[in-house]
């Protein structure tokens, strides 16, 4: 394992990313997958109210138990959205008893989308109560989790309120965030990354991204991870898992690096900023049509119609997502899930292509 410092502590470069469980309904069996993790060197588990059907950092919690008992390292990280500090209070004081901690190592002001959103954190109280709780030592590190765009990050991070930042970032949206990567860096933050494989689409289209591996033996698990790894900006690539499988091919490919050189490093980027830097990465934070519309299921779809050719794209819908090109004709095109969209993508327009392609096949 590979490990870096966040605020002082030996942190392994893989993170757990606890919001994927397979069986979350299924403590044991998922709080073992957060063990089999920690046995293989992870010491970062990330968690949050609601993940998993609200049983994440009940699992975590329970794996926490038996971790405490190894007297092997490992920190927590859970978050809170609320704007309203006495909500944000109520939420910490509900994780501490759910992940059986005193304190919460690294506690992050959750899901700042938008500046507006970001002013009314200030404004409600949520930051005050977040830097509160850290003198009271319910929390050790206060950090804040986003989607905005680079630049804008580099807005929030120079305010000075917290020590660490976590982003979406990976192959596929880099340039989009690096800013905002750059900004941590210059003021020695941890940066986390979340959604490192492009929420599956790397792995899942080992064809289209071979332009990442440095060598031909290398997996697409291990290009997209030693990509990330090559970045020493980059404190914790945060891995979401759904079972022991998955820690042990992401350790692995973790155990595998060898760092880019700056030469692969720049053809790649090269290659990402023509063709890739408007995939839509699943973050799903687009799910909030008012006709409830899956919309991320579309934009996916739209990825695979990309990258396939636009081959069997009703099958896609059908038979990868339980849903049909007839959802769609709800629609009002209100915009909410444009606005709503991390990366600014244009949906509606997509939506249009869906069906098209839809219709040819």
């Amino acid at each position: 394992m590979i490990y870096r410092d966040y605020a002082g502590k030996k942190t392994a470069a893989l993170g757990f990313g606890a919001m994927r469980f397979e069986s979350p309904h299924d403590i044991d069996k998922s709080a073992a997958t957060v063990l089999r993790a920690h046995e293989k060197g992870l010491t970062y588990f990330d968690t949050a109210p609601g993940y998993c059907d609200d049983q994440s950092e009940i699992i975590v919690g329970e794996a926490v138990k038996e971790m405490k008992k190894s007297r092997r390292p490992f920190t927590v990280s859970s978050k809170s959205s609320r704007s309203d500090g006495d909500r944000v209070r109520e939420q910490l004081e509900t994780s501490l008893k759910r992940l059986n901690v005193d304190t919460i190592d690294y506690y992050n002001c959750w899901y700042v989308l938008t500046k507006k959103d970001w002013e009314g954190r200030k404004k409600g109280g949520a930051v005050k109560a977040i830097l509160q709780a850290k003198e009271e030592g319910l929390i050790r590190h206060a950090a804040f989790s986003t989607h905005l765009p680079g630049p804008q990050i580099r807005e929030v991070i120079e305010e000075g309120y917290f020590e660490g930042v976590t982003l979406g970032y990976s192959v596929i949206n880099f340039p989009f965030r690096q800013e905002g990567i750059q900004a941590a860096a210059e003021r020695n933050m941890g940066v986390v990354v979340m959604n490192p494989l492009g929420g599956g689409l790397i792995p899942a289209n080992p064809d289209a991204f071979g332009f990442l591996k440095a060598h031909p033996d290398q997996s697409i698990l291990e290009a997209a991870l030693h990509f990330l790894l090559s970045d020493p900006r980059i404190t914790v690539s945060l891995v979401g898992f759904r079972n022991d499988e998955d820690v042990d091919s992401a350790a692995a490919a973790v155990d595998s690096f060898q760092p880019y050189t700056p030469e692969t490093i720049e053809t790649i980027r090269g290659k990402v900023e023509q063709e890739f830097n408007a995939m839509c990465t699943s973050c799903m934070y687009c799910n909030v049509c008012p006709e409830d519309i899956p919309v991320w299921t579309y934009m996916e779809t739209w990825n695979h119609i990309k990258l396939s050719g636009g081959e069997d794209a009703a099958d896609r819908l059908k038979y990868h997502w339980g849903t049909s090109i007839d959802e769609l004709e709800r629609c009002t095109s209100c915009g909410k899930c444009v606005r709503a969209c991390t990366q600014r993508l244009p949906i509606l327009e997509r939506f249009e292509e869906v069906k098209a392609a839809v219709a040819g096949t």
